[in-house]
């Protein structure tokens, strides 16, 4: 056993405790949280004589990714930065190409990553099942996206059929097929996903408005996917626009038995957070700033998903669209551009929603007696506020 003694303890379910203490077994169990203010002295002296260690800054959860390309490692400083999503889409296209043994060394090297980064759990997107030896060794817990693209209705069914072979290959891990994106999944091939999530219970995720190119499609049938399309050689002439944006085009196909994760949201609006109001889904928000900077060089409008009771979670997308894998480097974009949002707002986003959208809150998210969380510090706060000179700290 272990005992981490701290400034802070923000557990992600409780208030944070000040001078707080955790007690831990050799497996990172929590045996024990003592409350100097509520743990009666006797239960708390019990622990005095174990190895102890007294850190400076505040100790929380170890982190959840909920959207990673685990696969798309290998792209690490191929892209160019801010050109937009389809230029975007038309360089991975270009690059993401590689012999297997390339591709599972930088996606060994990322998971290896994350890992010292505090991350303790990822839901990753995978259109094959290249990365599932790598996964299958990992010291990480993986949720694995199958993500399928079809734009054209004719193919839905092969597409699925296909989605279902590369599914199967990362058994007995936790997989789903999931859509893409709306720019990308004709709603026949929504529909077979949705129906397969409603017979396995699977959760989804979906790339969302990262593009403000995405909702022109949908209002006008505008903007520059068309020709994206006309370029892959892709007649969408039974694509028929719907006048409004494409969030609100498919929350009417969800099911509202599924969790979902809407990932991204760089131009979605008031409208459309109103709009999924309406409907009983299980709608949760990813936000993964770096990414929209690196790509479109803008950001979602985060403020206006706060107040609505809504599950928000982060996410560092792929190396191809990313500097690094760190959520701590994505909890200082939120905190620099959106400086009123909470420390203990931003670890529970960190942590234990990312926990809950996976399915893994009883282990993971948030330290409670009897859970294997991991532990990280947080050294280089202002005033319990995120810097650029903050710092993560793996303890267990």
């Amino acid at each position: 056993m272990k005992k981490f003694t701290a400034d802070y303890i923000f557990t992600s379910q409780a208030e944070p405790i000040k001078n707080g203490s955790i007690v831990v077994d050799n497996n990172g169990k929590i045996l024990k949280v003592i409350d100097p203010e509520k743990t009666p002295l006797k239960e708390a002296n019990a622990f005095n004589d174990l190895a102890s260690e007294k850190l400076s800054g505040v100790i929380c959860p170890g982190f959840i990714n909920t959207h990673c390309h685990l696969e798309l490692s290998h792209l690490k400083g191929k892209i160019p930065v801010g050109e937009g999503l389809i230029a975007f889409i038309k360089n991975v296209q270009q690059h993401r190409k590689a012999d297997d043994g390339e591709v599972l060394e930088a996606a060994a090297q990322a998971d290896e990553e994350m890992w010292q980064n505090g991350i303790v759990a990822v839901g990753d997107i995978a259109n094959s099942a290249v990365t599932a030896s790598v996964k299958i060794k990992s010291k990480l817990y993986y949720h694995n996206f199958v993500e399928v693209f079809g734009f054209d209705p004719k193919n839905a069914d092969a597409v699925f059929s296909q989605a279902i072979l590369v599914r199967d290959q990362f058994i007995p891990m936790a997989a789903s097929i999931t859509p893409h994106a709306p720019y990308s999944v004709s709603k026949e091939l929504f529909k077979l996903i949705i129906k397969e999530a409603e017979k396995n219970n699977s959760i989804l995720s979906i790339h969302n408005q990262e593009s403000d190119e995405e909702n022109k499609l949908y209002r006008y049938k505008q903007g520059d996917f068309p020709e994206f399309y006309n370029g892959l050689g892709l007649d969408i002439g039974f694509f028929k626009p719907q006048a409004r944006n494409s969030l609100q085009s498919i929350v009417p196909l969800l099911s509202n038995r599924q969790n979902v994760l809407m990932v991204h949201n760089t131009f979605t609006s008031m409208k459309d957070v109103y709009f999924t109001r309406r409907f009983d889904k299980k709608i949760n928000w990813c936000f993964c700033p770096e990414a929209n900077l690196y790509i479109e060089n803008a950001l979602p409008k985060v403020n206006i998903f706060t107040n609505h009771g809504f599950n928000i979670t982060l996410g560092t997308d792929s190396l191809a669209s990313n500097t690094g894998l760190s959520i701590l480097k994505e909890m200082q974009v939120l905190q620099q551009h959106f400086p009123d949002i909470s420390l203990e707002c931003l670890v529970e986003w960190a942590t234990l929603n990312g926990a809950r959208f996976l399915g893994i809150e009883d282990e993971k998210g948030s330290i409670e007696v009897g859970k294997t969380p991991g532990l990280n510090l947080l050294t280089g706060l202002n005033r319990l506020k995120i810097t650029p000179e903050t710092k993560v700290r793996k303890l267990i």
